[in-house]
């Protein structure tokens, strides 16, 4: 496996890292509102704010999901990937 290649696949594995962690907070955010539905895309966002402002990965995740929406081939978006909190 070439540096490329690994390198790749590790910021694959520190980006879904992040997006385990936002993930999990949103759902935690979505169950103490009750459990509303229509707020999905507010809670991931919040959820999101919140883990990245205590992350040493912030600035890589940022970088990579900023190349992702111009069209490099990265890790699904935050949208596509959240589980619907009653799934």
């Amino acid at each position: 496996m070439d540096i490329e290649t690994r390198r790749k696949k590790q910021q694959a594995l520190m980006v879904q890292l992040v997006e385990r962690k936002v993930r999990s907070r949103a759902k935690q955010i979505y169950e103490s509102r009750g459990e509303t539905e229509g707020q999905e895309l507010q809670d991931w966002f919040q959820a999101e704010s919140e883990v990245l402002e205590n992350s040493i990965l912030a600035p890589l995740y940022r970088r990579i999901k900023t190349a992702g929406q111009e069209g490099d081939s990265q890790p699904s978006s935050p949208e596509a990937s959240a589980e619907q909190p009653n799934a």
